[in-house]
This record gives C-alpha cells, structure tokens and sequence, in this order.
C-alpha cells in the first residue's frame, strides 16, 4: 500500500476512534446497554466509561496530531491506548474461555483491527515517507 492508503486509513480509525469516543460521553447507558459483552463485565459506572471515552478522545487527537505534523511518534502514542486495550480484551476472551461468540465479533471487528491497523499504518506511513524521503 501506498502513503496516501496508509493516511487514509490512520484518518478513518482516528474518526471512528472520536466518534466512539463522543457516544460513551454523552450517551453512556446507550453506549453500556448496546455494546455486547460490557454489561457483563459489571454494573453500569460512569466514571470508568468516561474514563475510557477519553482514552478514545487522546487517541484520536495524537493520530490526528501526528498525521498534519507528520510526527511519527504523536502517531505511534495516538495507536498505543487501543494496541493496549486489544491486548486487555486478548486476555479477557481467553478468561471467557475463547468462544466465538457476539462478543467475540465485537472485539474482533471494534477493537482488534482498528487497534492494529492504526499501529501498522503509523509505521509504514512514517516509514515508506522516510524512504522516499516526502513529508506530510
């Protein structure tokens, strides 16, 4: 793939990531009641969806930060909370005892992949612009 893939894809998870972030903001009980999986994890608390909402937000923005600045490492740290996260929700569907379930799904296709396709795309953006030596 080319630069410009790369940064569209660094875009739309950067979008998704604020938008996801505004929903547990300021619709915390849709957001806790339509998301397979959370209610499970205990009782509605407001203060930990925010929490989680600004983790999002920051996420967002240093992709966002780093993508007009062209900072590799803006983009690298934006990539990080949902790479960290990902790897949380690996550990918790393994304590689920791996079922391929809604879930499952949700974790695959919410958080996995645009988790590690932000990490992937940060590098190869940062990396195939270096090589050709182009900016942002």
């Amino acid at each position: 793939m080319n630069r410009v893939m790369w940064k569209s894809i660094l875009y739309v998870i950067a979008f998704y990531n604020f938008v996801l972030a505004l929903y547990m903001w300021f619709a915390p009980m849709a957001w806790y009641e339509a998301t397979p999986g959370v209610a499970a994890m205990g009782p509605f608390n407001l203060h930990f969806i925010r929490d989680v909402a600004l983790a999002y937000l920051v996420s967002a923005l240093a992709i966002i930060w780093g993508l007009k600045k062209w900072d590799k490492t803006a983009a690298v740290f934006g990539a990080l909370w949902p790479c960290l996260h990902a790897l949380f929700h690996i550990w918790i569907w393994g304590a689920r005892g791996f079922p391929f379930d809604q879930v499952f799904a949700v974790n695959v296709f919410g958080i996995q992949l645009p988790a590690w396709l932000a990490m992937g795309a940060a590098f190869m953006i940062f990396n195939t612009s270096q090589q050709r030596g182009a900016g942002g």
